[in-house]
């Protein structure tokens, strides 16, 4: 029996979805169509409302085989398991003659471990949490949170923490649940066949469709651990997010207070000798880290050298006494074991590390108000570690609304593992016209690449890739202005810059709210706020005074509310509507100059002989400005200003670069008609 049509299977899809077919979803849904018969990989932009999750949902079903779907944020995977799949199944199943079977799979400690549930968590960590005379009433927030845990565990059929609303704090999480080094194994534990992360794995073992997140994702591409069942396809939506996520797997951290945890669990299972020897070590290290400053350490100076080689080879002492004596006071040994060892082993692998010196690594100390310094190590790149094991025995589609920066693919390409020998890249009205090998070759990048530093693998392997924009169904140039305010001021690191409050708050008036604030730093956007609330009689909300989500649903429900925040709210707001029609950036958002692991990058492209300014400064803050841009036109019927406070965009020779990455609206420095056209776009909204 022939196949059905794709162009049938994403009709049916769309119709079940209440939407409407768009010519840059069925140029993607091809492509990826492709991409998977044919085993190459594909990068693929889809502008804000192409509807690309069914763009490649489609055709990832008609193909068969069993595929993972990685997201980066909670949103988008909830989207995809409780509406996308649900609908797409449905309406595919007739045409397929099939139904196939989908699930959600995160990381262990996503849900809720029933065994530490009833049988506790180590005593050091039950301490203060209830009131010795009234053991069943809580003393604290905490306290309530664990009691509303343990109600919520006989409701629960999955475990997962995003199901449990309200949500709790993450030290009450941390209470009741278990990362998988600490994990007894469902072999060994009394609850392991009601185990909540268990289940989820065998329901992802029978699924087609595998919903995941980026950070399982990174673990099992680069951990040697597999934790994701086979597959034959992976779809990496979110894609610009890619890169830092596995970066925040690949890093490691030791604090004063994760070295003591591990010495205050190892201490009830080991001889007294072993349990000094960690104790001492961990003194060490507390005293040094009571003194570091911030910054990148170039080398590993002496005293810390020595302290970890005495925390590394008291950790060893220590898992070797784990592995040999067993005491039979301590009740429930085994978790209480595996939870010292998950500890402890972290402790020495990370001093291991850090001791290697690798030249491939970035070391740095960090120091923060409230939990104090930190040591960390991360890759300074991770472009080997994705060529090797993401793009080598299987198809990868990676999509996002933003991956093409300063006009092309090769940056983004270049920070995930792809090189642009043999990669072509196309819009979609060019691939149409395509025939055999033609097209635009993917071009040399004159700005460097990310990937100058080496990955110290030596891999030549260039994974064969296509790029494709299939565009957007919106009309930037008529629904959009892009504002440079050149006059103003350039931003420095200490300026008060009164000029772009001033200009700020003249924007605001004249949109009457509407207006979405982000800005680089905290200290700006309450800086911003402060002054605003002074000048002007409109509601100006603040990232930080209450929930992101609480925010987010106040600045929708109301056209006169103003909402000023930072990083989050570049990439996390979506208000289509009149409530939004003004989004305001304060300047350029380059990467701190201090920030260890980005200027440790771009020092490693200069020295490789690219630009390590364009690789890595420029490409970030242009990533983060198309992102931004992209907030304001969510819906055919939205029209506003994007507002940039940062004369640089006009002025600087890398101003192209980022413009180029930004959605094509129409651009002017004409202070007076941006004012006027906000005035014209407010009062039409009044009227509608």
């Amino acid at each position: 029996m022939s196949k059905p049509a794709l162009t049938d299977l994403l009709q049916a899809a769309v119709t079940a979805v209440g939407g409407t077919e768009r010519p840059g979803q069925a140029a993607m849904a091809e492509a990826v169509a492709e991409a998977v018969d044919d085993g190459h990989h594909l990068l693929v932009q889809a502008g804000t409302g192409t509807g690309k999750s069914l763009g490649y949902l489609v055709p990832a079903l008609a193909h068969g085989e069993r595929v993972v779907v990685a997201t980066a944020t909670l949103a988008l995977q909830r989207q995809l398991v409780e509406r996308d799949l649900p609908r797409t199944v449905d309406a595919l199943h007739p045409l397929l003659r099939r139904r196939p079977e989908f699930a959600m799979l995160k990381g262990r400690s996503n849900y809720l471990c029933l065994h530490r549930l009833h049988e506790g968590v180590p005593q050091e960590e039950e301490d203060g949490l209830f009131d010795p005379f009234e053991a069943a009433a809580p003393t604290s927030r905490l306290g309530k949170d664990l009691l509303r845990l343990r109600d919520w565990s006989d409701e629960t059929e999955t475990g997962d923490r995003d199901d449990l609303t309200p949500g709790v704090s993450d030290r009450a999480w941390a209470q009741v649940s278990v990362s998988s080094r600490e994990c007894l194994g469902a072999a060994k534990c009394a609850y392991g066949p009601d185990c909540f992360a268990e289940a989820a794995r065998e329901r992802a073992k029978l699924a087609e469709v595998i919903v995941t997140n980026h950070a399982l994702l990174a673990i099992d591409a680069i951990e040697g651990a597999p934790v994701l069942p086979g597959h034959e396809v992976l779809i990496v939506d979110e894609a610009h997010e890619l890169v830092s996520r596995v970066t925040g797997v690949a890093t490691g951290e030791l604090t004063p207070g994760s070295v003591n945890r591990a010495v205050r669990r190892a201490a009830k299972l080991v001889d007294e000798k072993a349990a000094d020897q960690l104790q001492t070590a961990a003194e060490t290290f507390e005293r040094l880290m009571e003194l570091a400053l911030p910054g990148r350490l170039e080398t590993v100076p002496d005293d810390l050298g020595y302290a970890l080689m005495a925390l590394r080879d008291a950790a060893r002492t220590c898992l070797s006494a784990l592995g040999n004596t067993r005491d039979k006071s301590v009740q429930d040994e085994d978790a209480v074991r595996k939870q010292a060892k998950a500890s402890v082993e972290m402790v020495h692998d990370v001093a291991e590390r850090i001791l290697e010196g690798s030249e491939f690594d970035v070391i740095w100390y960090e120091r923060h108000d409230r939990f104090g310094a930190s040591l960390r190590v991360a890759p300074l790149n991770v472009s080997g570690l994705l060529r090797e094991k993401l793009f080598s025995d299987r198809s990868v589609v990676l999509t996002s609304a933003t991956l093409k920066l300063g006009g092309d693919f090769n940056g983004v390409g270049a920070s995930l593992g792809l090189s642009p020998e043999g990669a072509v890249t196309a819009t979609s009205q060019e691939r149409a016209d395509e025939a055999g090998e033609t097209g635009e070759k993917g071009a040399d990048n004159e700005d460097g690449d990310e990937d100058g530093g080496g990955d110290g693998d030596g891999a030549t392997y260039a994974p064969p890739w296509r790029g494709l924009d299939v565009g957007s169904p919106f009309d930037y140039r008529k629904q959009g202005i892009l504002y440079v305010a050149k006059h103003l001021s350039p931003p420095g690191r200490d300026s008060s810059r009164a000029d772009m409050l001033d200009e700020l708050a003249e924007l605001v008036e004249a949109a009457g709210g509407r207006t979405l604030g982000l800005f680089s730093s905290m200290r700006g956007a309450q800086a911003a706020a402060e002054e605003l609330r002074g000048r002007l009689g409109l509601p100006i909300l603040l990232q930080g005074e209450e929930t992101l989500g609480e925010l987010i649903r106040r600045f929708a429900a109301d056209a006169e509310t103003c909402l000023f925040g930072t990083l989050s709210l570049w990439q996390g707001v979506d208000v289509p509507g009149a409530n939004c029609q003004l989004v305001v950036m304060d300047r350029v958002p380059f990467p701190r100059p201090d920030d260890p692991l980005m200027s440790a990058r771009q020092k490693a492209v200069e020295e490789a002989g690219g630009n390590g300014f364009m690789a890595v400064a420029a490409s970030h803050a242009a990533l983060l400005m198309a992102q931004g841009a992209g907030r304001l036109v969510r819906a055919t019927g939205d029209r506003g200003v994007v507002a940039v406070l940062d004369p640089r965009l006009e002025r600087a020779r890398y101003g192209g670069f980022l413009r180029a990455s930004m959605p094509d609206f129409w651009y002017t420095t004409d202070r007076n008609q941006v004012r006027r056209s906000l005035a014209a776009i407010d009062e039409a909204a009044k009227r509608a």
